[in-house]
């Protein structure tokens, strides 16, 4: 499990101009089964992404795809985590799903 922590480095109106391009990212990785949770940090100073990937290149690799971090608009710090406690079941089966 791995969460990337986004910090934006350009002003929101430049974030803007490249938020469709960046949700149609987040939907596909989502329908390939990798995003699990995502969102605006409050304030909105960047995003977090809760993701599964087999491995940390995985990661750099769907990172790379982001137009965000095509454009340079956003930094990226990547923690790996292993979840060993959860709230419901449904979240800890969806982690355990092998796609």
């Amino acid at each position: 499990m791995f969460i990337a922590i986004l910090t934006y480095k350009k002003p929101l109106s430049e974030v803007d101009k490249y938020l469709a391009a960046h949700r149609e990212y987040l939907a596909k990785y989502y329908s390939a089964g990798n995003f699990i949770a995502s969102g605006p940090q409050t304030p909105r100073i960047g995003g977090v992404i809760m993701m599964k990937a087999e491995n940390r290149n995985t990661v750099d690799f769907i990172i790379s795809q982001d137009p965000f971090n095509i454009n340079g608009i956003a930094d990226y710090q990547i923690v790996e985590f292993t979840p060993t406690m959860f709230k419901d079941k449904s979240l800890e089966q969806a982690l355990n799903d092998k796609d």
